[in-house]
């Protein structure tokens, strides 16, 4: 028989000890979302061992190659328009390196954050993921809440629950990616809580903040809010180290060194920032303003700010279900097992204009 719980109850884990957080990883079940609320149809199947795999010899091998232990912490990165989810692995040297660029299978809406329950949108922004975000018994092979609406979230008025990271290539307002992806994506977060990782951040974005992408989505309603996302991605691309996140005034702080109290809604205490990464932060910030001046000043096309589609999928999986004439068959892929139901989002309105990988000068 499987295990029942609720949805409007959350499940606090303490890392007394690796075999605790071991019983409860393996305990641990949230329900299922609602096609409004999360992810598809609610249920939770029979407990199975999908949770318990162990990491593939590939991987291991990796992991010695690069110099990371298995229990080492992650940070996980998602870019909505190029369809990609990366997990970075602390090295021996303390920073973080990048492990896998994963493909995703599906992202639904457009790009843009979720402001309410009910509109498809994915979520952007940076989340807390605890080992009780972890579900071993999800409805989609295996899944992990990203903890939508965060503090930020929450004091901006934006509501939804149960936006997940999880398997079956489906999603209403998730990050869908293959079955074989979410069992090796949950296998390295399973290892890092083991190694006493207590939560790893997760920064969602609407596509990779280079000077080009910034200039192409220049006329996007949302500008302020990706700047204000740009920060926190520059102190990780400068540091490669997780940026501390607190919000107050309802806005992002990064970088704080304070141990005063921050209210999301109401005015910032005072804090300091390391003046080193300061310094390093505006330095790049000064160069990428300067890029996509030039760019913009070069007649840049702007992208469309609706796209009358819903959401994405990485150019791999678009590539399979062309070459097999659509849904209605499995499809096996590199990248993991595409079920027949799945179908191809509508093309991105500046399909012709190519990635913005292929585009940006500098990358």
């Amino acid at each position: 028989m499987g295990l029942r719980v609720r949805p409007d109850v959350r499940y606090p884990f303490a890392l007394h000890s690796q075999s605790l957080v071991r019983t409860l990883l393996a305990a641990a079940a949230i329900a299922a979302a609602t096609a409004l609320a999360g992810c598809g149809p609610s249920g939770t199947p029979a407990a199975s061992d999908r949770h318990r795999q162990p990491l593939s010899e590939r991987i291991l091998a990796d992991l010695e190659d690069r110099h990371m232990r298995k229990e080492a912490p992650i940070l996980v990165r998602i870019f909505k328009e190029e369809a990609e989810l990366e997990v970075w692995k602390q090295d021996n040297s303390g920073h973080f390196a990048l492990l896998r660029t994963y493909p995703i299978c599906r992202w639904s809406g457009e790009l843009g954050p979720k402001i309410k329950q009910g509109d498809r949108q994915a979520p952007e922004g940076f989340y807390s993921i605890t080992p009780g975000q972890m579900n071993p018994n999800s409805s989609y092979y295996l899944a992990i809440n990203t903890g939508f609406p965060n503090a930020y979230d929450r004091a901006n008025g934006r509501t939804g629950a149960f936006l997940m990271i999880h398997g079956d290539c489906a999603s209403a307002g998730c990050y869908a990616m293959t079955d074989e992806q979410i069992a090796e994506i949950y296998a390295l977060a399973r290892e890092s809580f083991f190694g006493g990782q207590k939560s790893f951040q997760l920064e969602a974005f609407p596509f990779r903040m280079t000077p080009l992408n910034m200039a192409r989505h220049r006329n996007s309603p949302h500008m302020a809010f990706w700047k204000m996302l740009k920060q926190g991605y520059d102190h990780f691309e400068v540091t490669h180290l997780e940026p501390k996140v607190d919000v107050c005034e309802r806005r992002y702080v990064f970088g704080s060194e304070s141990t005063g109290q921050f209210t999301p809604a109401e005015r910032c205490p005072a804090y300091n920032v390391s003046q080193e990464i300061v310094a390093m932060v505006s330095d790049k910030q000064r160069r990428d303003d300067i890029l996509m001046a030039e760019l913009i000043s070069r007649g840049t096309p702007t992208v469309p700010v609706m796209t009358a589609g819903d959401g994405g999928m990485n150019p791999t999986f678009r590539a399979a279900l062309r070459t097999h004439g659509g849904p209605g068959a499995t499809i096996r892929t590199a990248s993991g097992t595409i079920p027949p139901y799945v179908s191809l989002p509508a093309e991105p309105a500046d399909a012709a204009t190519g990635s913005s990988a292929e585009l940006d000068p500098a990358e």
